[in-house]
């Protein structure tokens, strides 16, 4: 017997859109930050304004940051990311209930550093990630 839509585990092709969505609003907002950066230093300094070329290890550090940040955020307070929502997707503890902080920045971490993860889920009889499987977490479709 199925289980209800409402239930039911959310497979790679959906979970990876949401990803790619999701991507996309953490590149919105490293621009953001970065336009917030260009407007401060004219500000303080406009006579020697210069665009400023953050290296590659401070950029990368920002936005493994703002990412973490973004999906543990999204998680704890919904359960959804903006990918989620357009995907019609939500993310879960084990019994349904809205994730802990500390499971939600554990799994958010994961999810940064070892991104290929996502990809078990097509592989996976119940649909889950790897990091669904070491947090007991779930990716449900909220809506039919």
């Amino acid at each position: 017997m199925s289980q209800p839509v409402a239930q039911r585990a959310a497979g790679i092709v959906s979970r990876g859109v949401a990803a790619l969505i999701d991507i996309a609003v953490v590149a919105g907002i490293l621009g953001v930050l970065y336009l917030g950066l260009v407007l401060t230093r004219l500000m303080f300094n406009p006579a020697a304004f210069t665009f400023p070329a953050p290296n590659v290890v401070f950029s990368t550090t920002v936005a493994a940051v703002v990412s973490v940040l973004y999906l543990a955020g999204c998680w704890m307070v919904s359960g959804c990311t903006a990918g989620a929502i357009v995907m019609g997707l939500r993310v879960t503890g084990r019994r349904s209930e809205r994730m802990s902080p500390a499971i939600a920045l554990l799994r958010a971490i994961a999810c940064v550093v070892l991104p290929i993860g996502l990809f078990w889920a097509g592989v996976d009889r119940e649909r889950r990630s790897l990091q669904d499987i070491v947090f007991g977490s779930r990716v449900i479709y909220s809506r039919p």
